[in-house]
């Protein structure tokens, strides 16, 4: 067995005179592991507060009272970052276990009824959500009718943390190593339009053409333009273009696009359908070749509820069986 004083929390609890599951704070602390935790993966106080509805005063007090009961500085503070000291990352191992083993607790209460229940949050892109993920949801539904779901659709990149969300799914390498990425499709973007477009204002034999036709542009919520990436003469490159129309919504631009409004830079996957039906069709083929995965994306040392892992392993298989050119 352990000794009471071998975790952060036994160590507390002697110090108090109290057994560990009598902690000084109870719910209380909880909060203020929960605000430590969302600190130390978000890198900020103001932004852990916000998460939980308090104000940065309030979270940077509540950090305080936590390292006081504690007698150990969990973070270094300065001007320009918030990072953990040596303790703070002893002290975080140590806490994601309880509160995930406390999650674990949770979802074991109801195991003996042999349903799943629950929410699932999901972030994806609005062309993924709308025409794959919504009707794989609803098969998961028809097996899990007790797990209810929590949908974001947004081509913005998705905060685990910042958002509370279980899973994201989102194109492209993955972008923390904090997260576990799980390829759901191999992917390709491709340059599109529609045949009455093209057979209005032309077809472009190079990239750099595209920057005298109508186009599409997918703008980020900075308002940055989407960059069109492509290979010449075996060299990576990228197009930037101010387009005659714009939106930060993907599902908008393909349907921009099928409308023949201009020329769009998407995903395979997004328009499969439009392309079997001929309403659209794929141009410059030869330089925009390269993958770009489709990943589910979770939290590295979390706990995963039933839920969750069980929708997890269904949308591998329902990605996986979709055709492997979209």
């Amino acid at each position: 067995m352990h000794r009471g004083g071998d975790t952060p929390f036994g160590a507390y609890a002697e110090a108090s005179g109290r057994a560990p599951g009598m902690i000084r704070g109870g719910a209380g602390r909880l909060a203020e592991i929960a605000l430590f935790l969302d600190a130390a993966a978000l890198g900020s106080f103001s932004a852990a507060g916000r998460k939980q509805g308090l104000s940065p005063a309030a979270a940077s007090a509540a950090i305080a009272r936590l390292e006081a009961a504690l007698g150990a500085t969990l973070f270094e503070r300065t001007t320009r970052q918030l990072r953990l000291t040596e303790e703070g990352l002893h002290y975080r191992r140590y806490s994601e276990q309880a509160l995930d083993l406390l999650a674990q607790a949770e979802d074991g209460l109801h195991a003996g009824g042999g349903a799943v229940r629950g929410v699932v949050r999901i972030s994806a892109p609005s062309d993924i959500g709308r025409q794959l993920l919504l009707p794989m949801l609803d098969r998961f539904a028809a097996l899990h009718p007790q797990v209810r779901h929590a949908l974001t659709l947004t081509d913005a990149t998705a905060n685990l943390v910042q958002d509370d969300v279980d899973l994201a799914i989102r194109y492209g390498e993955l972008p923390d190593s904090d997260m576990v990425a799980r390829l759901l499709h191999p992917g390709r973007r491709v340059v599109c339009v529609a045949p009455t477009l093209a057979a209005r204002v032309g077809v472009p034999a190079a990239p750099r053409d595209l920057a005298s036709l109508p186009t599409l542009v997918l703008k980020a919520g900075d308002g940055a333009p989407q960059e069109w990436r492509y290979r010449e003469n075996g060299k990576r490159h990228g197009l930037r273009l101010q387009g005659d129309w714009h939106s930060n919504d993907g599902e908008i631009i393909r349907r921009w696009a099928v409308a023949g409004h201009g020329y769009a830079y998407k995903s395979l996957l997004d328009i499969g359908d439009d392309l079997r039906a001929g309403r659209l069709q794929t141009v410059l083929d030869d330089y925009f070749a390269d993958s770009v995965p489709l990943n589910l994306l979770y939290r590295r040392s979390r706990f995963q509820p039933p839920r969750v892992a069980l929708l997890v392993e269904f949308l591998l298989q329902q990605f996986a069986a979709l055709p492997a050119h979209g």
